[in-house]
Order: C-alpha cells, then sequence, then structure tokens
C-alpha cells in the first residue's frame, strides 16, 4: 500500500505538471494571438491616419477655393445677365485656367434654374455647360445654407467625385446661383492600390464611395432601406450601379476599437482585422482591412517558452527566495553604513564647530595683550580720578565731584561694552544660525576688537560705509572672518613706511562686495591659489598653523556667499561676496485702511 501511494503520488505530480504544461502552452499561443494582434492593430492604425490626412489635405486644398470665386465680380455680371454668349465663354475659359492651376476636377457655374453656363470643361465632349443638376443635392443645401458638400457619381461623365459648392450672392444678398468645384479621387484611389490591406471610405449610408480595390467599391457594409434608397436615386447619387451587400460575421472585438470580421466579399470568404477612423467633416468613416492570420512560428516560439518557463519555475522560487534573503541582508547593512555615515557627519560638523571656535579663541590669544592694555588704561584713568575724588571731597567741592563721577562712568561704560563684545565673540555659536545683518555694523565691532593694535601700529583706516546695505548670515562668525582678515592685513604692514587699511562696500547685481585691502606688499603669485587651503601659510614656524583663512573660506561658503583674494594697490585684497537681502523696512506689513 504504501508503495501504490507513493506511485499516485508520482502520478498526480505528473498529472499536475503535464496539465501544467498544457494550459500554459496554450496561454502562451493565446497571448501570442493578442499581442500579434496588438502589434497590426498599432501599425494600421498609422496607415490609416496616413490615410484620413491625405483626404484631409486633398479636401482642405480646395474648400475656399469656391468661397473665393463666389465673390468674383465678371461671374456675378453673368449671373445677372446671361444673354451674351462671348462673356459665357470668356468665364469658361478663366475657370479652364484656374482649375489647371489649382489642379481640381471640374470648376462650373449653375443658375438658379440648376443649369450650368459656364464650366472649366467647356471645350471637352463631356462639358457640363448646359446639364441641369438642380436634382444635386450640393445644389440644392448651397440655395438653402449657402454651402454644401456632397460625394455623387457624376451625372455626366460618370466619374465619381466630392462636390464642394457655395451660393452666389449680389450686394443685396440675394442668390443669383450656385459656384462648384468637383474634385476627382480616382488619382488617390490608385495611390492607395499598392499599400497593404485593404481601404474603404464610407459614407453615412455605410456605401464604399472609395476603395484601394475596385472590386469592393460601392459595396454596402450593412443594408439600405428601401425608403432611403429610393432617396438615393432620386439623387443619382450612385450613378446606374448596383449597390451590392457584404456579408459580415463579428468574430471577436478587439483593444482601441479593432474587430475580427468574417467577410464574404470579392475575393471569397475570409477573416479580416477591421479598423476605423471617423471623418466627422465629411461625414465619412475610413475603414482599414488586414487579413487576419496569426503566424505558425510565432505561436510555437511562445509555446515553447512557456513550456520552458514552466519547467524553470521550480529554480525560479529557489533563486527569488534567496534573491529576498539577500535583499534583507542589503538593506540591513545599507542601514547601518547610513547611521555610520550620519554619525561620522555629525562628528564632522561638531570638528568644524569646534575649529571654528578654536581660531576664534586663538584671535583672541592673539589680541589678548593689546586688550589688556586697552583694559589698564580705563583702570588707571579711574585710579587718578578716585584720588582727585578723595580731594575733591575733603573740599566739599560738589560740581567738581559730579564731573569727576561722570568721567568714572564713561571709563566704566567702554570697559563693559569692550568686554561684553569679548564675550560675545568669544561665545560658541551654530553654525546654521542665519539672521538678517547689516555688514557696516560687524565691521564696527570687529575694528573695535582690534582698535588697540590700530592706534599702537599707526595704521590709517580708510572706509567707505552703506548704512542700506542688509544681507543674511550668522554676524558672530561674518566677524569672526573680518577679525581674521583684519589681523592679518595688520600683520602684513607691520614695520611697513605707509600703512594704510581700506574697507569698502559696494553693491554688484544681487550681492554686496566687503572689501578689505592693505598695503603690506601683497601676496606672491604663486601662492594665491594656495591661501584658503587648510595648513597653508606663508609666516614662520610658531607664528601660524595656516588654518585662519581655511576657516574663514568654510565660514563664508555656509553663509551662502564667496570668499575670493588678489593683488591691488601695493598689496592685498579680500572680497567677501554676499547674496543681499531685503530691507526689515521693507518686510513691514502696510497700516490697513480705517
Amino acid at each position: 500500500m504504501p508503495l501504490l501511494s507513493a506511485r499516485r503520488r508520482v502520478l498526480l505530480g505528473g498529472l499536475a505538471i503535464l496539465a501544467g504544461l498544457l494550459v500554459s502552452v496554450w496561454l502562451a499561443g493565446r497571448y501570442a494571438e493578442r499581442r500579434h494582434w496588438s502589434e497590426t492593430a498599432i501599425e494600421a492604425r498609422g496607415q490609416l491616419e496616413l490615410y484620413a490626412q491625405s483626404l484631409r489635405i486633398l479636401v482642405e486644398r480646395f474648400r475656399a477655393l469656391p468661397a473665393i470665386l463666389a465673390l468674383d465680380t465678371e461671374i456675378q455680371a453673368l449671373l445677372h445677365d446671361a444673354s451674351d454668349p462671348l462673356a459665357h465663354e470668356r468665364l469658361s475659359r478663366r475657370l479652364q485656367r484656374l482649375n489647371q492651376e489649382a489642379g481640381a476636377g471640374v470648376l462650373y457655374l449653375l443658375d438658379l434654374r440648376g443649369e450650368a453656363i459656364a464650366a472649366s470643361n467647356w471645350q471637352e465632349p463631356s462639358s457640363f455647360i448646359g446639364g441641369n443638376y438642380a436634382f444635386r443635392p450640393y445644389f440644392q443645401g448651397a440655395l438653402r445654407e449657402g454651402s454644401a458638400r456632397y460625394f455623387a457619381v457624376g451625372a455626366t461623365i460618370g466619374v465619381p467625385g466630392y462636390f464642394l459648392s457655395r451660393a452666389v450672392r449680389d450686394a443685396d444678398e440675394r442668390i443669383l446661383g450656385v459656384l462648384v468645384i468637383k474634385l476627382v479621387m480616382e488619382d488617390l484611389q490608385r495611390d492607395w492600390a499598392g499599400q497593404p490591406g485593404i481601404l474603404l471610405v464610407t459614407d453615412q449610408h455605410q456605401v464604399a464611395i472609395l476603395a484601394s480595390r475596385p472590386a469592393w467599391r460601392f459595396r454596402v457594409l450593412q443594408g439600405v432601406p428601401a425608403k432611403l434608397r429610393a432617396g438615393l436615386d432620386d439623387a443619382r447619387r450612385y450613378g446606374v450601379r448596383e449597390l451590392q451587400p457584404l456579408a459580415m460575421q463579428s468574430l471577436r472585438r478587439l483593444d482601441d476599437g479593432a474587430e475580427l470580421l468574417r467577410i464574404d466579399g470579392p475575393d471569397g470568404r475570409r477573416d479580416y482585422l477591421r479598423l476605423s477612423q471617423s471623418l466627422p467633416d465629411e461625414g465619412w468613416t475610413l475603414q482599414l482591412l488586414r487579413e487576419a492570420h496569426v503566424p505558425g512560428g510565432a505561436v510555437r516560439g511562445y509555446a515553447l517558452a512557456a513550456a520552458g518557463i514552466w519547467l524553470a519555475l521550480a529554480f525560479l522560487f529557489l533563486f527569488l527566495g534567496q534573491r529576498q534573503k539577500n535583499r534583507r541582508l542589503l538593506l540591513r547593512r545599507r542601514a547601518e553604513l547610513e547611521r555610520l555615515v550620519e554619525e561620522r557627519t555629525a562628528a564632522l560638523r561638531q570638528a568644524q564647530d569646534e575649529l571654528v571656535q578654536a581660531a576664534k579663541m586663538a584671535a583672541l590669544g592673539q589680541m589678548s595683550a593689546a586688550l589688556a592694555h586697552e583694559i589698564n588704561q580705563p583702570l588707571t584713568a579711574m585710579r587718578m580720578q578716585l584720588g582727585s575724588l578723595g580731594l575733591l571731597l575733603a573740599k566739599n567741592d560738589s560740581a567738581a565731584m559730579r564731573t569727576c563721577l561722570a568721567r568714572i562712568d564713561g571709563l566704566l561704560t567702554r570697559m563693559a561694552a569692550l568686554t561684553g563684545h569679548l564675550k560675545t565673540f568669544a561665545r560658541d555659536t551654530p553654525s546654521g544660525l542665519r539672521e538678517r545683518l547689516q555688514p557696516d555694523t560687524v565691521v564696527d565691532h570687529a575694528l573695535l576688537l582690534l582698535e588697540a593694535r590700530i592706534r599702537q601700529d599707526a595704521v590709517q583706516v580708510l572706509r567707505r560705509r552703506e548704512p542700506l546695505a542688509w544681507v543674511e548670515g550668522n554676524a558672530i562668525r561674518l566677524e569672526q572672518v573680518l577679525v581674521n582678515l583684519l589681523h592679518n592685513a595688520l600683520a602684513a604692514m607691520a614695520g611697513r613706511e605707509r600703512r594704510e587699511l581700506r574697507i569698502a562696500l559696494r553693491r554688484d547685481g544681487g550681492d554686496w562686495l566687503l572689501s578689505v585691502a592693505d598695503s603690506g606688499g601683497g601676496i606672491a603669485p604663486e601662492h594665491l591659489s594656495r591661501v584658503f587651503e587648510p595648513f597653508f601659510t606663508t609666516k614662520p614656524v610658531g607664528e601660524g598653523l595656516g588654518l585662519g583663512l581655511a576657516v574663514s573660506y568654510g565660514i563664508v561658503r555656509e553663509s551662502g556667499g564667496q570668499l575670493e583674494v588678489h593683488n591691488a594697490g601695493g598689496g592685498a585684497q579680500f572680497t567677501l561676496r554676499l547674496p543681499a537681502a531685503a530691507s526689515p523696512d521693507t518686510l513691514q506689513p502696510s497700516p490697513q485702511e480705517p
């Protein structure tokens, strides 16, 4: 029994595999057929669009011609007085020349009775002159509505054509006659004959008025009621031709309006793929028939592919399982890598902030001696004022005592301002802090910190202020950049006969340019491209690490600006380019009307 059960499981498994293989092969065949129809429909749709375009071009080319000729004074004069035979001939000759230049079929003029009194084919045996076309709908429609279009078989020569008519009116808008142009489409049909498939142009009665194969012309795709057929016979729309029906059977509807049909036509019973496109302006429908047969090689190819896919499913499932496992492992490693990158980025940002803070402290260290001297002077003066205050107190001179106290208060205020700004400058500020600030104020603070050094070195400061200048950035960090640039400028001018520090602020498009220039002899040309590199310095060993300008460059870039350097005026010139910001006055809301 266990052996039988195992055989049964093997048998059932084999049957399941066989059933699955057969189903997959069948589905592959269906898919191959559907894909073939889809590709054929796309190709046929493009072909159909070209046919439609050629028809539109043909009709649009001559659409305005009857309306223009209806305004011609010679044509109106002949309709007013048709008694002069020479006038008939002159107009016919003119219509003949116009028709030859335009390339139409026939141009002719009808009076109010529908009789042709002038025509471009006046010299031909099949001339329209003298014929009466009052029964034609294009004549009746022009009298009723002013213009008309109509397809019909020619009543005179039996050649099918598309008729465009226009009523001719006098100055009082009275209808005098009808001007007609006949477009012959035989050349267009001959051009279609060499294209793949069968093209039919059907009118609103489902009659094939044009066809790429002559045997299909004037076939009816569906029955025409007897009453309507009688009206068509009266208008002689299709001449004396007998309208033969086409027996059609719908097999299946496909996507995008395509349809599989079985037609008993002039070529026998065959299956076709039909696509249609409407031409609403003319009331026509373009129908393209492509013989419906699926290449056997394509079906076999898809069937073999389906069988191979079915046999490979087991390996595919194993592959997908392993791939999912590898993907989870990859996502885990990616998350760890992203966390590591974030940690390293945070560490680098912290190191950058610490480097900026260290640079500020180094600048304060370099200024410490001068700042101590700057603070010591008010202290010495205060000591002297306090001594004087004791003497004045003994004399009880209250007015002199108030003057002495006022001097002491001024000295304390100066010391408080200096020490307060030192604390602000030394404070650690986040790199992302941004505010609207005035560059002139930042320059004032930087000069305050270096005032003692400037006075000690007898440096002449030439400055150009711009009270209307506003930028966005970090005031403390921008002040650090200026302190560094000013300190470097003072060091460059040490020991020189001319010591001139130039600070200028000017507008350049959407930016403000703040320049710091000195008369210290400039920077060697070979060093200009390296001054902002970390640890690059031209100072002697022990007088600098070469980080000041590198840190300053990074601070300016964080503020959205640029720091540039070049030699000018006998020294070096550093220029800060900072994006301009709106003045706070322009951001205040206007007062509301009461």
